[in-house]
């Protein structure tokens, strides 16, 4: 039989190809992946159920519900039209609808964020006649910019939450010190500069456009609850064991069953039309990234980095984070970072340092770097769809000319606050 260390960086170096070539197909192959490591030998059955976190995934289906329904009530839709339609001028409108999809981003995942904003955002460009193309790609990376600030925000976080025991609100402080959500914000000050001077140009006024109706206030009530509760889970549970998980699946129950039992609505449409490619593909990786551990190669390249940049800890840092922008920005950051987690954590030990710079280095650089290209986020690839629809194509060196800046200027400022406050 094939040497299990062989098989498990031969079966992911071919899933990670296909998640580059078929993108469309990578929750088929991160599952075909898992399996096939498993029929080799390379993981047992037990071992792949225990490296899927259980806890990310509640997270993230009853995130999937929450987002659903607060979608539904038109409530975002309602305060991006309100934000168009009192700003000065067409630039400014952009701007703010960047800065709400940033906000909206922060408890909602990215996908659901770019697909609340971009009918408000579709509309203005047509009423205005302008080419909706620029605007589109700022809302997303805007979108994947914010999801990384807090623990409910994007896969990413929760996947840092998770192998870091980080609770809701670690990621504003932690251990004494401020956060990622601190670094991020930071970024996003310095990027927001970028995406005014491409829209600065823009100066007509808006024209009052059609007030969305708000169908209910009730998901609001529902996600607002939930922030809060996930932000109090931490005082119950000091290891992030399940409890946000428990917490996410029973506020999307209540969410069902308010929309079956007061809206009225259909729970079967309404549960088949949720992310569940994402889901799957999460529990592929979560297998694919635990045969590395089982098989000890996180070790291996742990020990491999750890010579290259030898006691030098700014070179280490730097390494991981451009490293991680580079690669993200054509695979996709999910395995990337479930993958070198352990490897951060490893390097630390190996230069004596506190492991969260380490850690918070790579969020940043494998979150931000999907903003370079239209294939590397799910918001992006989304964008462009949407875009396509419209009748609008956009190619790489269209999408870099705002995603490269907005990402260099972003991850910069965040890479040198972390440095900073998490080197001592």
């Amino acid at each position: 039989m094939l040497d299990p260390k062989i098989a498990t960086v031969a079966v992911l170096a071919a899933a990670y190809i296909g998640f580059i070539f078929f993108t469309k197909k990578r929750t088929l192959i991160a599952i075909l992946g898992a399996l096939l490591l498993i029929v080799l030998g390379a993981i047992s059955w037990q071992d792949a159920f225990y490296a899927i976190n259980w806890n990310i995934m509640g997270i993230f289906v009853g995130m999937l519900i929450v987002a659903d329904i607060f979608m539904d009530s038109r409530v975002p839709a309602r305060l991006a039209e309100i934000i168009v339609d009192r700003a000065p001028n067409t630039a400014w409108a952009i701007l703010f609808l960047c800065a709400l999809t940033g906000f909206i981003s922060a408890f909602v995942e990215n996908v659901a964020t770019v697909l609340i904003v971009a009918p408000v955002a579709l509309s203005l460009a047509k009423k205005l006649k302008f080419n909706p193309v620029n605007m589109m790609i700022a809302i997303a990376i805007s979108s994947n910019l914010q999801g990384t600030a807090t623990l409910i925000g994007d896969p990413p976080s929760m996947l840092l939450g998770g192998f870091a025991k980080m609770s809701f609100g670690d990621f504003f402080f932690y251990q004494g010190r401020p956060s990622i959500f601190f670094a991020v914000e930071i970024g996003a000050i310095v990027s927001f500069v970028v995406l005014y001077l491409f829209f600065r140009k823009l100066k007509d006024k808006n024209r009052a456009i059609e007030i969305e109706q708000v169908k209910s206030w009730v998901p609001t009530g529902i996600l607002v609850t939930l922030i809060i509760l996930l932000a109090a889970s931490s005082f119950f549970d000091a290891d992030f064991s399940c409890l946000a998980g428990i917490i996410c699946m029973a506020a999307g129950v209540v969410a069902i069953l308010w929309k079956k039992l007061i809206d009225k609505g259909n729970i079967i449409k309404s549960i088949r039309a949720l992310d569940w490619d994402t889901t799957i593909f999460l529990v592929g990786v979560f297998v694919l990234v635990g045969s590395l551990t089982v098989n000890g190669w996180i070790e291996i390249i742990s020990n491999y980095l750890s010579t290259l940049v030898g006691s030098n800890i700014f070179l280490g840092y730097t390494l991981i984070v451009f490293l991680s922008v580079f690669l993200s920005a054509f695979i996709d950051n999910v395995p990337f970072l479930a993958a070198m987690l352990p490897v951060a954590v490893s390097m630390s030990a190996k230069l004596g340092i506190n492991p969260s710079l380490f850690l918070f280095g790579l969020l940043i650089g494998a979150s931000l770097g999907g903003n370079i290209t239209p294939i590397g986020a799910s918001a992006n690839i989304v964008a462009c769809s949407l875009l396509k629809k419209e009748g609008y194509d956009i190619s790489f060196k269209e999408f870099g000319k705002i995603g490269l800046p907005f990402t260099l200027t972003a991850v910069t400022a965040a890479y040198l606050f972390v440095w900073f406050i998490w080197s001592k």
